[in-house]
């Protein structure tokens, strides 16, 4: 016997694992992904690419010898295979937003042929 007095005889009940019958199950989870997570993710993501480009450059740092239209220049090649990646994104991005705006012209003319 127990020197506690307030102490309850019985053991205590546990939950079966398995809802009742009649009863909704718990819902999985209420948090929800949000922008903000979003967000973080993005940035943890977008600091790790940095680091690895950072890496990339330090250990490309032989000077590349390059030549366009007359004009002749030299960089570290980690440098200007970063430009060309970076002018790259630029450039597919432009075309995307071109794109974009096409699509928008379209979708309001549409709108304004159906009114």
């Amino acid at each position: 016997m127990s020197s506690d007095p307030f102490a309850s005889p019985d053991p205590p009940f546990d939950a079966p694992d398995t809802p009742l019958a009649g009863t909704a199950p718990p819902p999985k989870s209420a948090v929800k992904f949000t922008r903000a997570a979003a967000l973080w993710v993005s940035l943890v993501l977008g600091f790790l690419i940095l680091i690895v480009l950072l890496v990339f450059i330090a250990q490309n740092t032989a000077s590349a010898e390059f030549a366009f239209l007359g004009w002749h220049w030299s960089l570290p090649l980690g440098v200007a295979i970063l430009f060309a990646a970076v002018a790259g994104g630029l450039l597919t991005v432009a075309v995307g937003a071109v794109r974009i705006f096409q699509l928008r012209r379209a979708a309001k003319k549409n709108l304004r042929a159906g009114l």
